[in-house]
């Protein structure tokens, strides 16, 4: 009884960590309530199965895959450059499903070669700051109007939408801070039945409306259709490889060390079969024409609260959101989430995101070089974000994925200028130690 309510623990912390992502995805691309089930549905059954993968072959450990937030920035990117770079929505789909598909065979590369630990060195405190900081900059537009009911066909302010995604955010600040364990465990999950309640009631919303097909369904496959490889894309799919296995070497070292803190004996040195896993779950994701996965770091803070630390509960909660995913009519109702409501819900997780950035910060112990490449990333990075789409229509899509992508392009300097003063502070500590 008690593996079947840890896994019946895992399986809510799964979902309301990874609800959110496809349903404000689908909200991007303008997607229709049939498309947005079926968007929630694949992503699900791609969590799932890399889940059970990643715990049976990779890294073994009890930590949950959900969509990497390096792909739903880049999702958000491209769905304001799809007017500038392809002819419609659904091709833009289509060349991420590719886009993905190239992460994958990355990812086995980089396995094969045994590069992944000697890549993940050049992403150093100060660079994943820069990209967190650059990445919560980036999305707070998208979260902004979502939370203000601009779009859907709206480009105006819709005030009680407005005032109560306010008042939702500070209900989920209060949450995730309150002196009850069970209760902060669980505060988003607890904020989003409760916003979704209130704007119902509230009326709010146009309602629910109930799903109309088969009971049982199988996920579809290339659903927006074969694979476009756009070669802008594929560039920065090559780099997003890079800061994914970043993403999944913490999250190993943490889970892994809070569960040898609790007396668990981990499994060591498997970063090179996570990366073979974590290569099919990318091609998965792009096969679906879902969302990309990575391994989450919050599985180290679940194992921490709740005391969960063997692995066949989650595995067995795994198996549930397969299962779900399975049933269409359980998807409709997750992926009938308002979309106010689950951007004010997650517009709490990446405002926490900053804090984490400082934090990177504070590792770091040459503060004045620090400063520097934090100046330098972050003025171009931003910069970029200001410059409009339509002023690179005549430049090749391989330099606008870079130049007008802010994530993209701040992060990169933000590696080059790191690597760059921390060689130059190297010759300056040898030329004095032979003097």
């Amino acid at each position: 009884m008690k593996t079947f309510v840890a896994a019946i623990q895992w399986m809510a912390f799964i979902i309301a960590g990874s609800i959110v992502a496809p349903i404000a995805i689908a909200d991007l691309f303008q997607l229709t309530e049939l498309q947005t089930t079926g968007l929630v549905q694949r992503t699900m059954f791609v969590l799932g199965i890399s889940s059970l993968l990643q715990a049976s072959f990779g890294h073994r450990l009890p930590i949950n895959e959900g969509p990497a937030g390096l792909w739903w920035g880049v999702f958000t990117i491209y769905a304001g450059l799809s007017t500038a770079l392809f002819s419609s929505n659904i091709e833009t789909l289509q060349a991420l499903e590719g886009a993905m598909i190239v992460s994958g065979l990355v990812f086995f590369l980089l396995s094969f070669f045994k590069l992944i630990d000697k890549l993940a060195i050049l992403f150093t405190p100060v660079v994943s700051g820069i990209y967190l900081l650059l990445l919560v900059i980036q999305l707070s537009g998208s979260f902004l109007n979502g939370m203000m009911g601009i779009g859907r066909g709206t480009n105006e302010v819709n005030p009680p939408i407005a005032l109560f995604s306010l008042c939702l955010v500070v209900f989920t600040f209060y949450l995730t801070r309150h002196r009850l364990k069970l209760i902060s465990q669980y505060a988003i999950l607890l904020s989003l039945g409760v916003g979704w309640l209130l704007f119902s009631l509230l009326r709010l919303d146009e309602g629910f409306q109930r799903y109309e097909g088969p009971v049982f369904a199988y996920p579809d496959i290339l659903t927006f259709g074969v694979p476009v490889f756009d070669t802008g894309l594929m560039i920065t799919s090559i780099f997003i490889t890079f800061l994914l296995i970043t993403n999944m070497l913490a999250s190993i070292r943490v889970t892994g060390q809070v569960l040898n803190d609790m007396g668990v004996h981990s499994h060591e040195n498997r970063y090179r079969a996570s990366g073979y896993i974590a290569g099919i779950n990318q091609i998965l994701g792009g096969v679906f024409s879902a969302i990309g996965s990575v391994p989450i770091s919050g599985a180290a803070g679940f194992i921490t609260t709740t005391g969960i630390t063997k692995l066949l509960p989650f595995i067995i909660g795994s198996f549930f959101i397969v299962g779900a995913s399975f049933l269409p009519h359980v998807m409709s109702v997750f992926a009938a989430l308002p979309a106010p409501v689950g951007y004010s819900v997650t517009f709490v997780i990446f405002a926490n995101m900053i804090g984490i950035a400082f934090s990177e910060f504070d590792r770091e112990d040459d503060k004045q070089r620090t400063r520097f490449v934090i100046g330098t990333s972050l003025f171009a990075g931003v910069g970029a974000m200001f410059v409009p789409a339509e002023a690179f229509s005549h430049v090749p899509p391989i330099l606008v994925s870079v130049l007008n992508n802010g994530l993209i392009l701040g992060t990169l300097l933000a590696v080059i200028s790191d690597q760059f003063t921390l060689a130059k502070k190297r010759r300056i500590l040898a030329v004095n130690q032979d003097t």
